[in-house]
């Protein structure tokens, strides 16, 4: 299951997503979602999937990694769509016990799978296709405008892109303690929860040390290379804008300007 979390990987090519400004990335995902919970009707989530696809076939990342990322998170999407179609009041359809299925229960429950799938993939996506460097930079960029109000940009920057870069770092970190602890005896498949929930424990331990010894070695290597924030410091690849990004933009902007206005 810790093999199947695929987010903050980076999956290096030359495709049209991957030559894009990670400005350009970070607008067009902003408005996928601003898109995405706007719709209503059925043609608008249509619409979105075909973009969608689109999206990962210009990629060249393939839907496979897309769907291996959605596995941890089935449980929160079978859940969500339950409570939605048992609890939504509605035009009743079926009734059993204390449980009572509706008209908008079922399409509310349709609604929400579809955008929690939606939304996972989307931003996956930009991941996959834009190396944390890059992300770091864009998102400096994007959030410059709050320098005039003393905000630390670059750091901020700086810490979400090592947050997101060492996700898989860590994954792979508890994967190997788990093996390791398994191989001493430990059992973290059986039991009640609680029982499971203390086996978690000698997992912890560790991964909590080495994250912090991971965190101290990463600032002892940005203190070595002189690294004293974003005060004064330039860029080795200027970011510019070029006709493919005005035009992906543009039809991004156009369908999230579509979607609210006529659905």
């Amino acid at each position: 299951m810790l093999k199947d979390i695929t987010l903050g990987q980076y999956f290096p090519g030359n495709t049209l997503a991957h030559r894009l400004d990670p400005r350009t990335k970070l607008m067009i995902t902003i408005l996928y979602i601003v898109a995405l919970f706007s719709a209503h009707s059925i043609y608008a989530y249509v619409a979105l999937i075909v973009t969608l696809l689109i999206s990962v076939k210009v990629s060249g990342v393939g839907a496979k990694a897309l769907l291996r990322g959605l596995k941890p998170v089935l449980f929160i999407i079978a859940f969500t769509a339950i409570l939605n179609l048992f609890y939504t009041p509605g035009t009743e359809l079926v009734h059993f016990w204390i449980f009572r299925i509706t008209k908008e229960g079922v399409r509310t429950a349709v609604t929400m799978m579809a955008r929690i799938t939606l939304l996972i993939m989307g931003t996956f996506l930009l991941t996959y296709t834009t190396s944390p460097i890059h992300l770091t930079d864009g998102l400096e960029s994007l959030l410059s405008p709050l320098k005039r109000l003393k905000l630390p940009v670059h750091e901020l920057a700086m810490m979400m892109s090592i947050a997101l870069r060492f996700i898989p770092t860590l994954i792979e970190e508890t994967d190997k303690i788990m093996s390791a602890q398994k191989a001493r005896g430990a059992d973290f498949e059986s039991g009640s929860i609680f029982q499971r929930a203390k086996a978690l424990i000698p997992l912890l331990v560790p991964l909590f040390v080495s994250a912090f010894r991971r965190a101290d070695e990463l600032a002892t290597a940005m203190e070595c290379r002189c690294y004293h924030g974003g005060e004064g410091r330039t860029k080795l690849h200027v970011l510019r804008y070029a006709a493919k990004d005005y035009a992906v933009l543009a039809f991004y902007l156009m369908l999230a300007v579509g979607i609210i206005i006529f659905d």
